[in-house]
């Protein structure tokens, strides 16, 4: 019974996202492929990470990843930054422009939330933020991600 509350929504969340997705590339908002997306969804999760980092998490070779990031630099969503500590690394930074287009997307969580606080005691909100803390640092221990998210 929870897990499939728990399900439906994660699917409701997804859906949203795909129903977005699909409604920019209509209007020619977005000139990013599928999985160009998911590879920026990636990279804007674990906050600025290096070509490597990203091949790991991906699961891809680093020459794969170095032509995906590649074209996402050319069409602007995103950027190399020098590392100020080692200056032979650099760091993979999203744009405004992926900005704009990820807040659009995502503004919906937001809306979501907003429900909740609405919804919820104080105290029923506190436990829902540590139920969510619980399994995103102690149950998720396969997925990192990065210092602010």
């Amino acid at each position: 019974m929870l897990q499939d509350a728990f399900v439906k929504v994660y699917t409701k969340f997804k859906l949203h996202f795909y129903t977005k997705f699909f409604e920019r590339i209509q209007e020619r908002e977005t000139s990013l492929t599928t999985v160009e997306t998911f590879c920026m969804e990636i990279i804007y999760s674990i906050n600025n990470p290096t070509v490597n980092e990203f091949a790991r998490v991906a699961n891809i070779s680093s020459p794969n990843a170095a032509y995906k990031i590649n074209n996402l630099i050319k069409k602007g969503y995103l950027r190399k930054v020098q590392s100020e500590v080692d200056k032979r690394e650099f760091h993979l930074e999203v744009t405004e422009k992926y900005l704009d287009y990820y807040n659009i997307t995502y503004s919906y969580i937001g809306k979501v939330m907003n429900r909740l606080e609405e919804r919820l005691t104080p105290e029923e909100l506190q436990t829902l933020e540590k139920v969510l803390n619980v399994m995103s640092d102690e149950l998720m221990p396969e997925i990192e991600l990065g210092n602010s998210r």
